[in-house]
């Protein structure tokens, strides 16, 4: 029997409750992907070389050019944040900061999106397994005491089998969600830590810029 064929048929044997766990699974993997999709590739970037770059243009007070710079890195999150910042640069420094807090709270979230679904999901699926260990035994032990000594054992064999497949199926579905939301949460928190960087970064890189230019302007 190849292992397809293995899997098949213990999840047949796992009783009506592998269909909810397997619903989770489901869910567990769409949120998987779609997440990967945003946080690892959309919304991420080489947050010390893109403010590099954007250091060299705001240097040379060219604030237009480092706009088209966060303009030019698609939907990452951190060039959106920044670009808020700096397109109030001849602002002073509170309303540059209004800015990209406002930049932020729109960012953020979308970074941190579904992710506790995950975390429900492993719960979830524990506790349908746990759910369906119970219905087996209880399925069990019941159907025991209706049938002829004869077919006791395999009655019961049937039962605990159910029991110890959903268990099995919920706790796999169960560790799959956790260490996905542990990996995804890890890497949202670190572009939720880049925002905040670069944001106070380009702050005083602003106000650098503004000193810079009124010294040079006074002399």
């Amino acid at each position: 029997m190849d292992i397809v064929s293995f899997l098949v048929e213990q999840y047949k044997l796992g009783g009506w409750m592998m269909h909810f766990i397997a619903f989770c699974l489901a869910v567990t993997l769409a949120i998987i992907i779609e997440r990967m999709m945003r946080i690892v590739f959309q919304y991420n970037i080489d947050g010390t070389s893109f403010m590099f770059e954007v250091q060299k243009y705001v240097l040379a007070n060219d604030i237009d050019g480092a706009i088209r710079l966060c303009n030019g890195a698609g939907r990452a999150a951190l060039p959106r944040v920044i670009k808020a910042g700096l397109q109030r640069a001849s602002r002073d420094e509170h309303q540059i900061q209004n800015a990209i807090d406002a930049a932020s709270l729109e960012v953020i979230p979308k970074i941190e999106k579904r992710l506790h679904y995950l975390a429900l999901n492993a719960n979830l699926a524990t506790l349908l397994g746990l759910l369906g260990t119970i219905s087996g035994l209880i399925y069990s032990f019941g159907e025991v005491a209706k049938v002829p000594a004869s077919e006791r054992q395999n009655v019961l064999s049937a039962g605990i089998s159910e029991a110890l497949n959903c268990t099995a199926f919920g706790l796999l579905v169960a560790i799959t969600a956790m260490i996905a939301h542990a990996w995804l949460s890890s890497r949202a928190g670190t572009l939720v830590e880049e925002v905040d960087e670069y944001s106070v970064k380009l702050i005083d890189l602003l106000s650098a810029r503004k000193y810079k230019h009124s010294s040079e302007e006074n002399e």
